[in-house]
C-alpha cells in the first residue's frame, strides 16, 4: 500500500513575526521547526514530504534549510502563487495577499503524484505538533477506505494549551459529537487571552466574546484520503465567485474541510493528540519554543543533532 504524503505548508510570508518563520533556528544545532516535523513524520511510517512554499522565498529556504536535510531524504516542493487559480477566474487588480491555506492545502495535494492518487497530511511550517500526531495521522491514513464518502482526520488540541501571550491568534473551534466525529469546524481569526480567560473578536476588537477553555481547536493538521483535492478546488472556485472581498479574503482550510463535512460528502474524525502544541506565530514566542524544544531534546525525544550520522532507513519505527 502506497504511504501517505506529509504536505507542509510554507509559504506564509510571517506578517506578524516580523520575517520568515520557516527558517528560524529553534533546536541546538540551529534546527527549526519544520525540520522536527519532518522527522517525526517519517518516523511515523510517511513515505514523503512536499514543501509548498512561494517562488519568492525558495532560495532562502532552500538555503537555511534544504540544505540541511540529507540528501537521500524524500523531499521535494511545490509553489503556490496568486495566479495559480481554476479556469475563468483572474486575479483581482490589487490584490498581494496569498489566497490562505486552503488553497496552500490544494498546491500541495496537486503536486502528489497522481494529482488524487494517494493519501496525505498537511500542517503549517511554523506549528510544532509533537510525535504523537504524526503516528495518529500515518495509522489513520494507511486504513483503506471501504465506504463512497471521504474519510478524514484532523488532531485536535485542547485551546488553552495553543494560546500565546503575545497577541491574538486563529484557531478552527471544533463542534465533536459523542462519536468522535467533527460536526462543525468554525474558524476564529483573532482569539487572544483577556484576564486570564481566551476571547475572539469578529469586529477587530469593537467587541469580545467568551471561549470555552477545554474545547478543541484545528491547528490546521489535517489527514485526507485519496481523492480529496479535487473537492477542494470545487470550494476554492465557489469561494472565488462568491468571496466578499477580493482583494483580502482568504479561502481557510478549515473552510473547505467545514464545506464537506455539512454536504455529508466526508466525515471528520477528530483525533486528540497526547502532546503540546507550540508555536511561533510572533518575535517574542520563540524563547518558549526553543525551551520546550531543548527539553525534548534532554529527555531523549529528539536527538542533539536531527539528521547527523542518520541514515534514513533508521526513521522507521
Amino acid at each position: 500500500m502506497q504511504k501517505p504524503t506529509l504536505v507542509v505548508m510554507a509559504a506564509g510570508m510571517g506578517s506578524r513575526f516580523g520575517g520568515l518563520k520557516q527558517v528560524t533556528p529553534v533546536g541546538p544545532r540551529g534546527e527549526c521547526i519544520l525540520e522536527y516535523s519532518v522527522f517525526d513524520a517519517l518516523r511515523a511510517g510517511f513515505g514523503r514530504v512536499v514543501i509548498v512554499i512561494k517562488k519568492a522565498i525558495e532560495a532562502d529556504f532552500r538555503q537555511h534549510i534544504g540544505s540541511r536535510f540529507p540528501p537521500d531524504l524524500p523531499v521535494s516542493y511545490a509553489f503556490q502563487e496568486m495566479d495559480m487559480l481554476p479556469p475563468g477566474f483572474p486575479v483581482p487588480e490589487g490584490r498581494e495577499k496569498p489566497w490562505g491555506t486552503g488553497h496552500a492545502a490544494i498546491c500541495g495535494g496537486e503536486a502528489i503524484a497522481g494529482a488524487d492518487s494517494g493519501s496525505y497530511a498537511v500542517i503549517n511550517a511554523d506549528d510544532f505538533y509533537g510525535a504523537g500526531c504524526f503516528r495518529l495521522l500515518a495509522v489513520f491514513l494507511e486504513q483503506p477506505q471501504q465506504d463512497p464518502e471521504l474519510h478524514m482526520a484532523m488532531v485536535a488540541y485542547p485551546l488553552e494549551n495553543t494560546l500565546t501571550e503575545s497577541g491574538t491568534v486563529s484557531r478552527g473551534i471544533c463542534t465533536v459529537d459523542s462519536e468522535g466525529f467533527l460536526t462543525s469546524l468554525v474558524e476564529r481569526t483573532k482569539i487572544k487571552l483577556i484576564g486570564g480567560r481566551p476571547m475572539f473578536t469578529e469586529n477587530d476588537g469593537g467587541s469580545w466574546h467568551p471561549l470555552p477553555e477545554a474545547c478543541p481547536v484545528s491547528m490546521t493538521c489535517f489527514g485526507f484520503p485519496a481523492g480529496v483535492t479535487a473537492h477542494f478546488r470545487q470550494e476554492f472556485a465557489a469561494f472565488l465567485a462568491n468571496m466578499p472581498d477580493p482583494i483580502r479574503s482568504e479561502f481557510y482550510l478549515p473552510f473547505a474541510v467545514d464545506a464537506l463535512v455539512r454536504s455529508g460528502a466526508a466525515d471528520m474524525r477528530v483525533l486528540q493528540s497526547p502532546d503540546h502544541w507550540y508555536g511561533m506565530t510572533y518575535p517574542g514566542d520563540r524563547e518558549a519554543v526553543t525551551a520546550a524544544i531543548r527539553g525534548l531534546v534532554a529527555a531523549g525525544e529528539y536527538p542533539e543533532a536531527l539528521w547527523s550520522n542518520l541514515p534514513l532507513k533508521t526513521l522507521s519505527v
